[in-house]
């Protein structure tokens, strides 16, 4: 798959759309959901991160280049890349 075909598969939903969420992982106040995004047999690190609750809440959608040959793998490196993404930005992360 080509570079271009994987760049619009991200925005039109294609082959890359993301998988079924995972467990809510809480980090310095921050919730991470995990959503490996399948790309060509490999999947995409990938996840939604909030902070707050209802009209309060904040969200950030959070898609990298990486690409992982297993499901497993790839949920542990968005986990370690989200939390440092929090622990650099803060509140930041969200404009």
């Amino acid at each position: 798959m080509g570079i271009l075909s994987s760049l619009k598969g991200l925005f039109a939903g294609g082959e890359s759309a993301p998988e079924k969420a995972e467990d809510v992982v809480e980090h310095k106040g921050f919730s991470i959901i995990p959503a490996p995004m399948k790309d060509g047999g490999q999947y995409r690190v990938a996840a939604t991160i909030t902070k707050g609750e209802g009209e309060e809440q904040k969200t950030h959608k959070f898609i990298r280049s990486d690409l992982m040959p297993n499901r497993d793998e790839c949920i542990e490196i968005t986990l370690r890349k989200a939390k440092l993404t929090i622990d650099q930005l803060g509140d930041n992360i969200f404009g």
